[in-house]
């Protein structure tokens, strides 16, 4: 009865060590090898400190700098571990809402928003990203049409001119990947740092 046994208990030894220890070391090897900052997370670095990744976004709150679109991830709440309390970009819960075009909760905070940019003074159309929240709550792009509504707070807030500001954003607008894949986007993170790198005016 083994003889029937000992070719199958031997191929899954065998696809076990291929699929499962072989392949992931030589990918990730490889990865290293030719994608060294990708394979490492895509981390960004200030002064030779890591500061975050340019693939996961950050929760900006100050008018100095430039904010992500809203983020619908949370965390275990501190006082009823049965709940959750909002905790925009938080990393170890990518999540989105869930609430679909229907629901009231979504209607009412999406509302909310828009009525903030309105009194804001914001009379234009408000881009969508400045009021929804991503798939994984990480997004760490935003449209430029977004990036470009809050150039007028960032120069107020850093005492620059609103050109200067508009330039920098300019100029970090990342194309369609190959040209025609996604759309054209404003990478947060790496757009503040270019921010908090030009000289005081």
């Amino acid at each position: 009865m083994l003889q029937h046994f000992r070719p199958a208990i031997v191929l899954i030894i065998l696809m076990t060590l291929l699929t499962g220890v072989i392949y992931p070391f030589a990918v990730t090897g490889f990865a290293n090898v030719v994608f060294p900052h990708r394979a490492g997370g895509s981390m960004v670095l200030r002064d030779g400190n890591v500061i975050g990744s340019s693939l996961i976004g950050q929760n900006f709150t100050s008018d100095k700098y430039f904010r992500g679109r809203p983020s619908a991830t949370n965390t275990p709440d501190p006082n009823d571990a049965t709940k959750t309390v909002d905790a925009p970009y938080n990393a170890a819960n990518s999540s989105g809402s869930n609430l679909g075009p229907t629901s009231q909760a979504l209607i009412d905070r999406v509302k909310a928003d828009v009525e903030n940019w309105r009194k804001a003074g914001v009379s234009d159309a408000i881009p969508a990203d400045a009021v929804t929240t991503s798939g994984s709550g990480l997004d760490p792009h935003i449209s430029p049409a977004y990036a470009l509504l809050q150039v007028g707070r960032v120069a107020k807030a850093r005492n620059l001119p609103e050109d200067k500001v508009r330039t920098l954003v300019t100029g970090a607008i990342e194309g369609r990947t190959l040209g025609v894949i996604g759309e054209p986007r404003v990478n947060v993170l790496e757009l503040n740092l270019a921010l908090d790198a030009l000289p005081a005016s």
